[in-house]
């Protein structure tokens, strides 16, 4: 029905989880535990809603460890927004 979930912090991911990440971790969870792949339409704002609410949940959780081994500059160094390149 599913894929596993992967690990979303460092050093299991390289840098830093994206919200592209998190958020299909977030889906894959809420996919599991309700049984359904996708919703049906009577069910899709639930579906949706906790969907964005184990996000919120992971980002937080993510932004919130203490990893030790990993230098704290690399870490601020991978939140910080990058340039759109030319």
């Amino acid at each position: 029905m599913c894929r596993s979930i992967k690990t979303l912090r460092p050093p299991a991911l390289p840098e830093e989880a994206t919200e592209d990440d998190i958020r299909a971790a977030a889906l894959q969870y809420v996919r599991k535990v309700s049984g359904f792949r996708a919703p049906a339409a009577h069910n899709r704002e639930v579906f949706e809603r906790a969907v964005d609410d184990i996000a919120d949940a992971t980002a937080r959780l993510l932004d919130g460890l203490e990893v030790r081994g990993v230098h704290p500059a690399v870490r601020r160094q991978a939140r910080e927004p990058q340039p759109d390149a030319v």
